[in-house]
């Protein structure tokens, strides 16, 4: 078996990398996340390592009740089983004991399909746990009904990953919160959402709607809503300080809609976020959003989310889809924190390019160009 150690900058890279190597039949042994380089402490590289291998004769074995071939588990695979990475590749392989047990049975399902299904998330950026825990999922489920084919793996998946995130909320505005606040570092496009939400309540739903924007440290960010509020004829009210807020509440109260635009900071500055919980009142009035880049490591994302648990996130709002095509991201911190989404955008035209997210468009856009092999 042939063993190698890829390192790359990111997972699509890495992967990249293993299947020039390897070829489309490696198993990804281990992934983890490094640090390397550096000088004082600074200018540290992250980057994600993976151990790759391949057997370069994988052996066949026959049954005697059918003149169908099946394939056993490669030893690159067995390797993977074997492999201690925690909990979920345990029950993998007891799994695995189960389907030999019963593979007169189910004689037509490749063993090797699975490995594509983990390999497929892989390469779509979903935490090896997450991956593994789904995949073993879907092994039981085709197993159980002998599906086979590339449309019933497909359907397999989507119904998994909808059972993952059973518990997320999905969905666009309600309008049962008046006050709708957009939080989230700076450059993820949070103005420019607001906008496009907007747009839809005025012009599609019909609902009077207002402005608050908080983000007076940037002018530009204040001339854009401006200009976004002239366009859509809605009224907007810039708040310095805690009472230019309030009076702003005040004054729009009877709206059916009220956005504010939030300063975006930097994210990893505690008092940003202290912030914004002595600015705003956090009450049974109010929803709050995070607005995530799709382009932002996973890492980052996850101390971004950790940095507002003090914040009630009601749901998450992902920009830039179409600068990206790994959408890993957005499982892992729906499953990990079980928090839904409300809407995806993928540009910067208003007020077009924004998709209201349910959980069955969730499913279908994270199972993407899935081929089962």
């Amino acid at each position: 078996m042939k063993v190698k150690k890829i390192v790359a900058p990111t997972m699509t890279e890495a992967m990249k990398r293993v299947r020039k190597e390897f070829g489309a039949d490696a198993v990804i042994l281990n992934s983890k996340e490094i640090v390397e380089g550096g000088f004082l402490g600074f200018f540290k590289k992250r980057n994600i390592q993976l151990i790759a291998a391949m057997d370069p004769q994988p052996k066949r074995t026959e049954t005697t009740n059918t003149i169908q071939k099946v394939s056993k588990p490669t030893k690159a695979s067995q390797a993977v089983l074997n492999e201690n990475n925690g909990d979920v590749v345990r029950e993998i392989r007891e799994l695995k004991k189960w389907i030999e047990k019963h593979t007169i049975q189910q004689n037509v399902i490749q063993y090797g399909d699975f490995d594509t299904i983990f390999k497929f998330l892989l390469e779509q950026e979903v935490n090896p746990e997450i991956a593994g825990k789904i995949t073993k999922n879907v092994m039981q489920e085709t197993l159980k009904h002998g599906q086979d084919s590339e449309s019933q793996m497909r359907t397999a998946l989507k119904q998994e990953i909808k059972k993952q995130l059973a518990n997320c909320t999905f969905g666009g505005i309600r309008y049962d919160k008046k006050f709708v606040h957009l939080v989230g570092p700076t450059g993820v496009g949070k103005t420019t959402t607001i906008a496009k939400i907007a747009a839809e309540s005025v012009l599609k739903d019909k609902k009077k709607v207002a402005f608050i924007t908080t983000d007076t440290y940037r002018i530009a960010a204040i001339d854009q809503l401006k200009t976004y509020a002239k366009i859509l004829d809605v009224p907007i009210e810039i708040a310095y300080n805690l009472e230019d807020y309030r009076n702003a509440k005040q004054r729009f109260k009877d709206y059916d809609l009220v956005l504010v635009d939030t300063a975006g900071r930097n994210f990893r500055d505690p008092l940003y976020v202290e912030e914004l919980r002595n600015m705003f009142d956090f009450d049974k009035e109010f929803e709050t959003y995070l607005v995530l880049s799709l382009t932002t490591k996973q890492s980052d994302l996850e101390n971004i989310y950790s940095q507002f648990h003090n914040i009630p996130i009601g749901q998450l709002i992902f920009t830039k889809s179409d600068e990206t095509s790994q959408y890993g991201s957005i499982l892992n911190l729906c499953i990990s924190h079980q928090v839904g989404i409300s809407y995806i955008t993928n540009g910067q035209d208003v007020p077009d390019d924004i998709k209201e997210i349910r959980v069955d468009s969730l499913s279908e856009m994270l199972v993407g160009d899935y081929q089962h092999e």
